[in-house]
């Protein structure tokens, strides 16, 4: 296995930080949400530059999505790319809130 992607058992979940993350090639990107009443606001998404274009966006969002969804919560994209990403991908619109 490459160091180029990570897989989605290295994407990790800091619940008290209301994050997941990732570190590829040494640097760190994360997807970080709020929680309230069953809802995830997802609030943010950034991957640095340096590790760009690879998915990792997108392989952190479908996490987060699919942790909402074994959780039983709704999610509320208000980052700009989360938004872009629940438009694309039908299979997560159950869970918008």
């Amino acid at each position: 296995m490459t160091s180029n992607n990570p897989s989605p058992a290295s994407i990790e979940h800091d619940a008290g930080a209301h994050r997941f993350q990732t570190t590829v090639d040494g640097a760190l990107a994360v997807l970080d949400y709020g929680l309230r009443d069953g809802v995830m606001v997802i609030t943010h998404t950034v991957v640095p530059e340096a590790i760009g274009g690879r998915g990792i966006a997108a392989q952190l969002t479908r996490f987060a999505l699919d942790h909402a969804r074994a959780a039983g919560w709704k999610v509320v994209p208000a980052c700009s790319y989360a938004a872009a990403f629940l438009q694309r991908h039908g299979e997560y619109a159950d869970l918008l809130g």
